[in-house]
């Protein structure tokens, strides 16, 4: 194979490359071998078809598999010789081809651009923090006492009101007709919950524990039996007990029931739990404030094909290549994760397979209930397991940043945080960080081909 640079100019290069007819013919002999074992014909046993009655039944076919496969072959071997970084993907355009021929094409390029890193240990950023007030954590101690009730029995003669827990047991008629479903025993609601049917816990208003009540409600219109759906449902109820809600002490018996050690470190819980809600925003507009210096501090001229593809992507925005504001903030996406990838692979950053693998546990441990089909997501679709790489491998860059640069430590209380982060967010609604993917010298499947 020879390999000739026809023509460079910018980011774009066109090579020229030629296979000799003699190594086109050998890889043809040898698929033709390959097929002898596999072909079935009549008038042939199994295995023993001449290759010269498979060339005259197939040639055509078989000649252009072989191609196809050349040209792959060849144009990997190009890039990587040449020591090519490739953006986006590379186009053929077919000059000679044919049996008995040599195999003469040109492989045009858009190549990644070179990139001169700048020292950064200059570069100074804020790492917010939240600090969280005694008032907050009593607040929130409080709403947790209030959420999670326990009760206490009523004395016998001491009727229910609205707040209270009642136990009862029930049989349901409808059209004076048990039905399926329509039995309960030892149930527990807790009265202005309106969970169980609507306007039920209103009828047990003023129950008292030994009575029998009668409660009329009309069943739901979801019912599994069709024929009962909005159907009226006379119910009626023994009352087991009446219980009235105990006001929960927030201490360590309390902390206890919550999982915790004690009362300390359920606070504690409490305080890593209010300051993770905003550390996420936070952490964006620090590294943003990252970004922005780099972007700032560098000169890279960005690929236009990689600027097309990604203008292309936008939804429903088809007029987004013709709009200077969409282009730009595509041109300072593109180039910031140009820079970061630079970055990354000068520093030998990498992602482990167990990083992925910990943080799609992260994912399934957030969503209980649904773990299945969040393997299955990842198992199924492999450019989302891609994604989630590249923003592992983005996050990994940016902890990089933060242990070379001035990093002002800053505590904010959480009005203030609450103010930053909707001040951040409605300054950079259209705003996208960059999303990189590691350099690839490879080509793409799928190219244009252009016979002449």
């Amino acid at each position: 194979m020879k390999v000739q640079v026809q023509s460079k100019k910018g980011l774009k290069t066109t090579l020229s490359i030629i296979v000799d007819k003699a190594e086109i013919k050998k890889k043809l002999e040898n698929r033709l071998l390959e097929l002898q074992t596999q072909i079935d014909l009549k008038g042939f046993r199994k295995g023993k078809v001449p290759p010269l009655v498979i060339k005259n039944q197939f040639g055509k076919a078989i000649y252009g598999e072989v191609i196809d496969k050349v040209l792959k072959e060849s144009t990997t071997k190009a890039i990587q010789d040449k020591k090519l970084k490739v953006a986006g993907q590379p186009k053929i355009d077919l000059k000679t081809f044919g049996e008995g021929k040599d195999l003469n094409f040109e492989l045009q390029l858009d190549l990644l651009p070179e990139i001169k890193l700048k020292n950064i240990e200059n570069y100074k950023a804020l790492d917010y923090s939240v600090k969280v007030g005694k008032d907050v954590l009593d607040e929130r101690l409080e709403n947790l006492s209030k959420e999670y009730k326990t009760f206490e029995d009523k004395k016998i003669d001491i009727k229910s009101e609205l707040g209270d827990q009642v136990i009862f047991n029930y049989q349901a008629t409808a059209d004076n007709k048990e039905f399926e479903g329509g039995k309960g025993e030892g149930v527990a609601i807790e009265l202005g919950k309106d969970l169980f049917l609507q306007g039920f816990d209103k009828q047990l208003i003023g129950v008292k524990k030994n009575e029998k009540k009668t409660v009329t409600s009309t069943l739901p219109q979801n019912h599994p039996k069709k024929e009962l759906a909005n159907k009226k449902a006379i119910f009626e109820c023994e009352i087991l007990n009446v219980k009235s809600p105990k006001k929960n002490k927030p201490d360590d018996d309390f902390a206890k029931k919550l999982g915790a050690k004690n009362l300390a470190d359920l606070s504690e819980k409490i305080k890593n739990q209010i300051s993770d809600q905003y550390n996420m925003a936070l952490n964006a507009i620090t590294k943003k404030e990252i970004l922005d210096q780099l972007e700032k501090n560098h000169t890279v001229e960005v690929p236009q094909n990689l600027v097309d593809n990604e203008l292309k992507s936008i939804p429903n925005n088809p007029n987004s290549n013709k709009d200077e504001n969409s282009v730009q903030s595509v041109k300072k996406r593109i180039k910031l994760g140009l820079i970061l990838n630079e970055y990354g692979e000068t520093n030998k950053i990498k992602v482990t397979e167990d990083e992925i693998k910990t943080e799609i546990q992260k994912q399934v441990k957030s969503m209980p209930g649904q773990e299945k089909f969040v393997f299955e997501y990842y198992q199924k679709n492999p450019s989302a397991t891609q994604h989630l790489q590249s923003s592992i491998y983005e996050e990994k860059i940016i902890k990089f940043f933060k242990s070379k640069i001035n990093l002002v430590k800053k505590e904010l209380t959480i009005k203030e945080a609450e103010k930053l982060i909707k001040s951040f967010n409605e300054n950079n609604k259209a705003k996208a960080t960059p999303a990189i993917k590691k350099n690839e010298s490879k080509p793409a499947k799928s190219k244009k081909i252009s016979k002449k």
